[in-house]
C-alpha cells in the first residue's frame, strides 16, 4: 500500500518492457522493482504525456494492451481507461534538438533522438517529474548532465544498468 501521493512521472518505455520479462539479462530484482513501481503508479500516482501521443504510441507499438495480461498490457489498458491520472504537455519540434524543450547543453548533444521526448515531456511539464528509468544504460552518462538542467531520472535496476554499462565499455 503506497502511504502517500506516489507523484507525477514520465515513464520511460523500457520500464514496461522489463515489467514484461522483454528485456535480456535483466535481474528478477529489476523485474520486481518495475512491476512494483507501475502498479504503485496506477494506485496512486499520474503519468505525462506529450499531445503528440509520441510515447503512448511506442507504448502502443512495443505493449499490445489488446492481447494478454501481463503487467505492460494492464498498465497500458490502466492508461486508457482513466485519462484523469494522465496529462499532456505541449512538444514544439525543434530542428537541431528534436524538441524545443530539450535541453541545449552540450553534454547532451549526442543524446539518442528517440529517447528525447521522454526529457522534453519532463522538462515541458510544469511539475517537473522524474524520469523512470530501468535498463537503458546510456541514461547514466547523461544523468549528471540531466541533474545539471535540473531534470531527475530515477532509475529504478542501477545495479544491472552498471552491469550492462561495465560491458559496454561505458
Amino acid at each position: 500500500m503506497v502511504a502517500a501521493r506516489m507523484g507525477t512521472w514520465v515513464i520511460d518505455t523500457n520500464v514496461l518492457l522489463v515489467a514484461d520479462l522483454r528485456h535480456q539479462d535483466i535481474s528478477p530484482e529489476c523485474v520486481s522493482a518495475c512491476v512494483l513501481r507501475l502498479q504503485a503508479i496506477q494506485i496512486e500516482g499520474e503519468i505525462v504525456l506529450d499531445d503528440g501521443f509520441e510515447i503512448l504510441e511506442e507504448y502502443q507499438h512495443k505493449t499490445d494492451a489488446n492481447r494478454g495480461k501481463t503487467v505492460a498490457q494492464v498498465f497500458l489498458k490502466w492508461l486508457w481507461r482513466n485519462p484523469g491520472r494522465w496529462f499532456t504537455v505541449h512538444l514544439e519540434r525543434h530542428p537541431e534538438r528534436g524538441y524545443a524543450a530539450f535541453p541545449s547543453a552540450p553534454e547532451l548533444a549526442a543524446f539518442d533522438p528517440a529517447d528525447r521526448k521522454f526529457i522534453a515531456a519532463a522538462v515541458a511539464c510544469s511539475a517537473h517529474p522524474p524520469i523512470l528509468q530501468a535498463a537503458d544504460s546510456k541514461w547514466l552518462s547523461v544523468a549528471g548532465a540531466l541533474q545539471h538542467q535540473g531534470i531527475a531520472v530515477e532509475f529504478l535496476c542501477p545495479d544491472d544498468l552498471r552491469r550492462f554499462a561495465a560491458r559496454k565499455g561505458l
